[in-house]
């Protein structure tokens, strides 16, 4: 046994590549191998010289199969060092024949919605994604029996049995980002949030996960006119068109009194979407003045200050703009889709270079 250790330890340690190294495994430890067979001959010894020999042997056989595993592993090791010295690449020459990364719809169309409030003196601000029932509705005057709240329109996070904190939502707006900027910062204020929300909806114009900016701006002196001129200078800047009309509806949003929703007049001639022209409207937003329950949650006195918000869906104004039919598409990681509609990378929109290519 001592033979055969010295042996085939020593032909493993000399081992110059695999195929080598798996041949030796075959002549020591394989059916036929050399250990195999002296374990085969232990059925013709006595119960002594089995005690003996048998552990003798199991040990033997654990010897070279661990030296043929810890060989194995170094010359692996030893083929990647010479492979990666061998082959490398200089990142400094230019690409040859790469596609290159293109912008996502709905990133591009948030960059430009910042862009556009940017200039009028907007800042972003930003929320957690995973809210309480407090800030997502409590604190937007929306009360208990409102159908928003309900299981079926709502993501809510599960509670264990015996939880009494209050339940935590996925949020349905950034709405809630209002709110808590209000309680940082106080009045004056005038920012816009975009992000993600969540609703259990799936179809081809909604889905469970999409995407809202929600603008807010709190003053002593702030009416619906201003809200009306900041409207017009967004449609305006945003769908890249001299004039736009608007159309304010009546309507009703437990957040804002008075409530409107947002019309613009447009046309679609061949399926094509013109803005600023024709004889058809089309709902883009929710608005209205902030109601006065909402600016005391915000810690805003509602004597002093008053101040408008309203609501856009990022994905809808995106498919309107670039023709997209379908909302889902926005998320079916089709690298085709988003050559197609997606954008150069250095594309930065501003006003001034202008917004989309």
């Amino acid at each position: 046994m001592d033979d055969l250790r010295d042996k085939y330890i020593q032909a493993i340690a000399n081992a110059s590549d695999e195929a080598g190294l798996e041949d030796l495994r075959v002549q020591a430890v394989g059916k036929k191998g050399e250990v195999s067979l002296k374990m085969r001959e232990l059925g013709k010894m006595t119960n002594e010289e089995r005690q003996v020999a048998g552990p003798a042997l199991n040990a033997l056989k654990n010897e070279i199969n661990s030296a043929l595993a810890a060989k194995k592993e170094a010359l692996g090791d030893a083929a990647l060092d010479e492979r990666l010295r061998t082959e490398w690449l200089d990142v400094t020459l230019p690409s040859r024949n790469i596609r290159q990364g293109s912008i996502h719809p709905i990133s591009q169309v948030t960059e430009e919605v910042s862009a556009i409030f940017a200039d009028m003196g907007f800042a972003v601000a930003e929320g957690p994604q995973i809210e309480s029932d407090w800030y997502n509705f409590d604190a937007l005057n929306i009360p208990g029996h409102h159908p928003a709240r309900a299981e079926m329109d709502t993501f809510y996070t599960h509670r264990a049995e015996g939880d009494n904190r209050p339940p935590h939502v996925l949020r349905t707006h950034t709405s809630p980002v209002q709110i808590r900027t209000m309680q940082a910062q106080g009045a004056p204020i005038r920012i816009i949030a975009p992000g993600r929300v969540y609703r259990a909806d799936y179809d081809q114009t909604h889905t469970p996960m999409f995407h809202q900016v929600e603008g807010l701006a709190i003053d002593k002196d702030i009416s619906m006119a201003n809200l009306k001129w900041v409207l017009e200078e967004f449609v305006k800047a945003f769908f890249e068109v001299d004039d736009v009309e608007l159309r304010f509806r009546a309507s009703h949003f437990p957040f804002t009194e008075p409530s409107a929703e947002v019309d613009i007049r447009c046309s679609w001639e061949g399926g094509t979407l013109k803005v600023g022209e024709g004889d058809d409207w089309l709902e883009i937003l929710g608005s209205g003045m902030v109601h006065p329950k909402v600016l005391e949650a915000g810690n805003i006195d509602p004597n002093e200050y008053q101040g408008f918000a309203f609501g856009v869906g990022i994905d809808r104004i995106a498919m309107l703009k670039y023709g997209i039919p379908d909302l889902r598409a926005f998320f079916d990681s089709d690298l085709r889709w988003l050559r197609h509609f997606g954008f150069a990378a250095l594309d930065a929109p501003t006003l001034h270079g202008g917004l989309s290519r």
